[in-house]
């Protein structure tokens, strides 16, 4: 006969089990899918603490998608690399993302700026999934992350940047590469071009206070308003879900499709190309994808933008 204190664990055990099963937190996913006309590298890096995903480095041709499943409690960030390859002595490098593994799998390692980043802490304060896509460390694709079941409750929606910024980068942010046809891969944050406390807010800026936009997180911010465009830029871009079984999905060069179904209401500004992923990567004007899908937003266009570079710089 079960003793009191083993029929006390296992009804401990069971309600436990049934807490987590409401909660959701057994069903949590991220659905990676690349939708550019290109193949993509996802990378896959936990953070301190979390157990690592399914797989922490991948490969996916245009149209693919893989799924991985996530622990309870995970966090961690996940991104894209581009324009990679094998060399003779069998080591795996990119030319934007590389996590330095000389792999395909990222065995820990973080990406090299400038990359787009999906961040993630599941199951955070409150019990409430928090997200977002930051432009902190620079870009390199654009990026949408969409929510799919969650619970009601947060500031649960997407967010991401889903213009192309390697052409219109600053030049003395933009990162060019004979890989790519057009030279441009990638835009550097100011802190990864110049290094300096004020555009790091570290130092005598280190703090909401001090720290404020500069005229290169302000190109970040007119372009992709909800993504993170400097340190302390979280009123904007931090969002949050409830529980549920909830599948975060995360798409490479988001489609003008993708974009309508996931978010209506979308702003974006009205003079950068949007990405179609059907089109090849040819590095050219890729404004195929009608500017006239997404309503012209409050935002400054591009000209205002290289105005107050040019102006704040000269």
């Amino acid at each position: 006969m079960a003793t009191t204190a083993a029929v006390s664990r296992s009804l401990a055990s069971v309600l436990l089990l049934l807490a987590v099963s409401i909660n959701g937190v057994w069903s949590k996913s991220f659905t990676v899918t690349n939708n550019c006309g290109y193949t993509v590298w996802p990378g896959v890096m936990p953070g301190a603490g979390s157990p690592a995903l399914d797989s922490t480095g991948f490969q996916l041709a245009p149209g693919q998608s893989q799924t991985l499943s996530a622990p309870a409690g995970w966090s961690g960030k996940l991104w894209g690399r581009t324009l990679c390859s094998t060399d003779t002595t069998g080591t795996f490098t990119c030319v934007t993302g590389d996590c330095g593994s000389g792999r395909p799998d990222c065995a820990g390692g973080n990406a090299a700026p400038p990359a787009t980043l999906a961040e993630f802490t599941l199951d955070g304060s409150g019990a409430m999934d928090f997200y977002d896509v930051s432009l902190v460390d620079g870009y390199n694709l654009p990026v949408l992350v969409a929510p799919q079941g969650a619970a009601p409750g947060g500031n649960c929606a997407p967010t991401g940047c889903l213009v192309d910024l390697n052409s219109a980068c600053p030049a003395d942010l933009k990162v060019t590469s004979a890989a790519a046809p057009d030279g441009a891969v990638a835009c550097k944050s100011a802190c990864d071009a110049f290094g300096s406390a004020q555009y790091c807010c570290s130092g005598d800026y280190g703090s909401p206070s001090t720290c404020k936009p500069s005229a290169y997180s302000e190109f970040f911010k007119n372009a992709c308003p909800r993504a993170y465009s400097y340190a302390y830029d979280d009123a904007s871009s931090t969002f949050t879900c409830a529980g549920g079984d909830t599948t975060y999905t995360i798409t490479f060069c988001p489609s003008t499709t993708s974009v309508k179904s996931s978010s209506p209401n979308w702003d974006a500004p009205g003079d950068l190309p949007l990405i179609n992923g059907t089109m090849t990567y040819t590095g050219s004007d890729q404004a195929g994808a009608s500017t006239a899908v997404v309503p012209p937003s409050r935002l400054l266009p591009l000209g205002a933008v290289f105005l107050v570079l040019a102006g704040a710089f000269s």
